[in-house]
């Protein structure tokens, strides 16, 4: 595989998809899936946000190579592509992308959709874990999506219904060119009631919890923050142990990553933060997250998760416990700890783990 790709390619792209090459006999490799594609190329493939498949395929063969229709070619090249990259079109209106790729097809290779005749495909181990150049573009993400969330929970009244909010929520991240697949919030009536509070036309009352995934280049960033008009005399005690939780989970990733083990390993020492807090079980009612990167989970833990934790990486953890909620995007390295959805500008308290092997700031609840 040629030094050309590393012109085009940022980092060790390169290096991890000659790997697969050679370890699968493969001659080249498909990418049309927009996370997939933006990990690859650095740009965007998506004109309709419902579809699975963007608008183009990247082709890697030691070289980069881009194919589209003649509608987006010329954009893609200017707007979404590293200079240098060869982009191929075809006219719109014969056929579809798949069979655009199978056209431009010799010898063997995969796809991450489907193809006829190509081997399927899973992105997900070539984006773990993050190179130097994501952490960059991350750190941006993080705190322009934590700042949005905030000042969206900081903008809300008692009276704000729940869609308010998240329309507020995301007009904030579309002005600094983020998107947001997963915006929830919900109000008094519903966080005590439902783990997905996705956001419905009742008004807020005493307090609520307001979560979001964004995206941008690819990259997604998680957080959830709670704020108060009237505190419910329960709210404080449960929100702390779910802080507790969460940096209980942060502290065994980093230990899990050095050690070289899985993500069901980390969900041991969450089930076992629940347990010590008086929580047992509480664990069976939400997933408590896991890796994060080039999509919203790159993996989700379960009590027997054999998923490799890599360092360094993106974590976002998201512990319940019922009508609290603690979440942010954490990368971790195998010596430090760096919370990405951080402003700064909310109340915050330092927050030990079960065990307590780690002492980090965890946000508080903010009283309006």
């Amino acid at each position: 595989m040629t030094s050309a790709a590393f012109v085009s390619l940022p980092d060790d792209r390169a290096v991890r998809l000659d790997s697969l090459l050679a370890e699968r006999g493969l001659d080249a490799v498909w990418f049309a899936r927009p996370d997939n594609f933006a990990w690859l190329t650095g740009g965007s493939n998506v004109v309709d946000r419902t579809g699975d498949i963007g608008v183009a395929a990247a082709r890697y063969d030691g070289q980069l190579t881009v194919v589209t229709n003649d509608i987006e070619g010329e954009r893609l090249a200017v707007e979404e592509l590293p200079e240098g990259v060869s982009v191929e079109t075809v006219p719109w209106h014969e056929g579809s992308l798949a069979e655009a790729v199978r056209a431009r097809t010799d010898g063997t290779a995969a796809a991450d959709f489907p193809v006829e005749g190509l081997e399927p495909l899973d992105a997900s181990p070539l984006r773990q874990p993050l190179s130097d150049r994501d952490v960059e573009r991350y750190r941006a993400l993080g705190r322009e999506t934590a700042a949005a969330l905030e000042a969206a929970c900081r903008a809300a009244t008692p009276e704000d219904t729940e869609q308010a909010v998240a329309g507020d929520l995301r007009g904030r991240l579309a002005r600094r060119g983020i998107d947001a697949p997963v915006a929830l919030v919900g109000g008094e009536r519903r966080a005590p009631r439902f783990r997905h509070y996705t956001p419905i036309d009742v008004p807020l009352g005493d307090y609520a919890l307001v979560s979001v995934t964004a995206r941008r280049d690819g990259l997604y960033a998680s957080c959830t923050r709670t704020v108060a008009f009237d505190t419910p005399d329960w709210l404080p005690e449960r929100h702390r142990a779910a802080t507790r939780v969460e940096t209980t989970a942060i502290e065994a990733t980093q230990r899990v990553g050095r050690e070289g083990g899985t993500a069901g390993d980390v969900f041991g020492a969450i089930q076992n933060a629940y347990a010590a807090l008086g929580y047992h079980g509480e664990w069976e009612h939400h997933h408590q997250g896991g890796a994060a990167g080039f999509a919203g989970r790159e993996w989700i833990a379960t009590p027997t998760s054999d998923a490799p934790v890599h360092l360094p990486m993106a974590y976002a953890w998201n512990p319940t416990v019922q009508g609290s909620k603690s979440e942010d995007t954490v990368l971790v390295r195998e010596n430090e700890i760096e919370v990405l959805t951080r402003t700064g500008d909310w109340p915050e308290t330092d927050v030990t783990s079960v065990g307590e092997g780690l002492t980090i700031a965890r946000p508080g609840i903010l009283s309006l």
